[in-house]
């Protein structure tokens, strides 16, 4: 039996919080740990991997378990959602990742040590590029952080478009697909400008970490984390278009 519209949007408000709070859980409660960054890397990324990929097997069935703006948009203009669920999508995906970063944030308010004052530092590891205050790890001009963050999401976003299509002979094995494809993504972005991919797994720190005077420069530089990973998504719509057209009525 098909997912009621209340089942599909609830799906996506779980799945988009689960992902905030465990992705973004992992990155802020790993700061002040003694390994080495590589292994921090190492660690967020898995942990964004795999809370996607349960993710998907847990509410696929419902909604689809896009989780991102990006997706969202993306299988909008490739005609494989309905067309009302676009905006509520978009909505209950916001609402979930704001109640993941607020969840974190309140954990890390009831630390001691220097925990908190990293995550301020950080903004709540909010993503960024040089300049306008950011911290001096993000060492990557404006243009490159762009251009890594379209070609990554369209990468990912084409991977969901792939095995989750009507007839695919692996679609079972979609979310296993799926959360490997975030790993990666994860991987190469992190050291660079801490990963966005996700327009909201940018927005939603960026916000809450304004309680902070020291976090503006996350709320200046958030509009290349919502514009570059969209980009990327209707990109990979396109090549979607082209690879599997839709058939001719």
């Amino acid at each position: 039996m098909a997912a009621t519209a209340v089942q599909r949007y609830f799906a996506e408000f779980l799945g988009t919080f689960g992902l905030l709070l465990f992705g973004v859980g992992t990155a802020e409660m790993t700061l002040n740990f003694s390994f080495v960054s590589d292994a921090r890397y190492l660690a967020i990324s898995f942990a964004f991997g795999v809370v996607v990929m349960a993710g998907a097997f847990a509410f696929g069935e419902l909604s689809g378990a896009h989780f991102n703006p990006a997706v969202t948009i993306s299988m909008f203009v490739s005609g494989k959602m309905p067309r009302g669920d676009l905006v509520p999508y978009l909505i209950a995906q916001l609402l979930g990742a704001l109640l993941g970063v607020e969840v974190v944030l309140a954990i890390a308010q009831g630390t001691t040590g220097r925990l908190l004052s990293m995550v301020q530092a950080n903004a709540l590891t909010s993503q960024g590029y040089a300049g306008n205050g950011a911290p001096l790890n993000f060492a990557t001009s404006l243009g490159a952080v762009f251009l890594l963050e379209v070609v990554l999401t369209f990468f990912f976003v084409l991977v969901i478009h792939r095995v989750t299509r009507d007839g695919s002979p692996v679609k079972m094995f979609a979310p296993i697909a799926i959360g490997f494809a975030l790993f990666l993504t994860q991987l190469v972005a992190i050291p660079i400008d801490n990963a966005s991919i996700n327009p909201y797994r940018s927005l939603a720190p960026a916000l809450i970490a304004q309680v902070w005077p020291t976090s503006h420069w996350a709320l200046v530089e958030v509009w290349l984390f919502i514009v570059a990973p969209i980009i990327g998504g209707l990109l990979a719509a396109g090549v979607e278009l082209i690879l599997s057209p839709p058939p001719k009525a």
